[in-house]
């Protein structure tokens, strides 16, 4: 655990060396994460999005968040979208031909990723998700497949007996295309053991991360907070990304965002004890020295979902070079009562109401927008609608 004392430190020379490019310690993020004024911390985390984005660009991706299925044998009490195996009001397993039809309306809007993510299904191992990609890739070559998260490829290699190395490289073949981070939650066990106990050990979430990274597979990190963890274990999650990050470089960005505790156990039973949902101060808190300590982290992704347009804009200011994503669909967050729709057009106008210049990504951080990887002349100065609206989309991390 991570323990500093506050005597120790110096906030203006910490400062100083984070302007410099120079790192800092983990005990030295914590005494800034308690201490430092919110306004420090957003000076520092910009200059540090500054020194890595200088070209006053923010990003967003057009995809779709799909989930073949909501079957879960986990039962973490902080979901509310999951449902029991045989439960006949709420379980669902896709058919494929309503998984072909909500790709193919992501490809008719422009969309150029499919971020796939289910419930622990007891029966669906890496056979029947290795057919629904080589399908997938079959009838929609140009569509990256954003999918499986360490948790569920740890319950694949349990439902397949195969490693966890043998599943990503299954599934990688049959058209994988990167992994997300979801399931990461905070990676310290004492907290894992009070709202997942069921789930990836954070050893196993960190080895099966440097799994894929081992055999070519980009992935992104996450963190879901502002539920039952210390400061100490928020600082002890971002350096397990640090260090895996070092060794390997595999991640490209950072997703952060705050418990959502509507329809969900862990919620009720918070929400019955007094515990208050976390503020969006704690949300910038966080944000910020996240920028600040994940210094190998090219990209750091504002969560428009939990946090409101308003906020995902100041997030830019706050360290955050990328929107996320505009989304055709979400399940898992909604769900808890957490969900705000918004069109391209509204997205644009955020991020040039926070001084940028936004442009279409993809799950590399290429830019794919033709107006080009720049400002055009005079672009950082407007503010008017794009003219790439494309309906109501939702926002969430990817």
């Amino acid at each position: 655990m991570v323990r500093v004392e506050s005597c120790s430190m110096d906030i203006p020379a910490l400062s100083a060396r984070i302007l410099d490019g120079g790192r800092i310690t983990a005990e030295e993020a914590l005494f800034l994460h308690d201490h430092a004024s919110l306004d420090t911390l957003a000076f520092l985390a910009d200059a540090v999005r500054e020194r890595l984005h200088p070209e006053q660009v923010v990003t967003y991706i057009v995809d779709r968040n799909l989930n073949p299925t909501n079957v879960c044998v986990t039962d973490c009490d902080f979901c509310a979208f999951y449902a029991k195996p045989g439960d006949k009001e709420k379980a669902y397993v896709l058919e494929r031909d309503d998984i072909y039809r909500r790709v193919q309306e992501t490809v008719d809007v422009g969309g150029v990723q499919i971020l796939m993510q289910s419930g622990h299904h007891p029966k669906l191992g890496v056979e029947w998700f290795s057919e629904l990609f080589r399908d997938l890739k079959e009838r929609f070559p140009q569509i990256h497949l954003h999918a499986m998260a360490p948790s569920e490829i740890e319950h694949l290699g349990r439902v397949s007996k195969m490693s966890s190395l043998e599943v990503l490289k299954a599934l990688q073949k049959a058209g994988m295309n990167s992994m997300p981070g979801g399931g990461a939650e905070v990676l310290t066990e004492s907290v894992r053991a009070k709202i997942a106990p069921r789930k990836t050990s954070t050893e196993a979430w960190l080895r099966i991360m440097e799994e894929a990274h081992s055999i070519g597979m980009k992935t992104t990190a996450t963190m879901m907070f502002g539920h039952v963890e210390t400061s100490a274990d928020r600082i002890a999650h971002l350096d397990h990304l640090r260090k895996l990050q070092d060794r390997t470089g595999g991640f490209t960005a950072f997703i952060g965002w705050t418990f959502q505790p509507g329809g969900n156990p862990l919620g009720d039973r918070l929400l019955a004890e007094g515990w208050r949902k976390a503020t969006h101060a704690e949300y910038f808190r966080l944000t910020t020295i996240a920028r600040i300590y994940l210094d190998n982290f090219p990209n750091m992704q504002a969560s428009f979902v939990t946090q409101g347009a308003d906020a995902a804009q100041l997030a830019l200011r706050m360290g955050c070079n990328d929107f996320g994503s505009a989304m055709l669909e979400e399940n898992v967050v909604s769900a808890a009562g957490c969900f705000e729709l918004v069109n391209l057009d509204n997205i644009e106008n955020n991020i040039r109401s926070a001084g940028f210049a936004p442009r279409q990504r993809n799950q590399a951080y290429d830019i794919v927008d033709a107006r080009g990887p720049l400002p055009q002349e005079g672009e950082l100065e407007t503010c008017g609608a794009s003219a790439t609206g494309q309906g109501e989309l939702a926002t969430t991390a990817s």
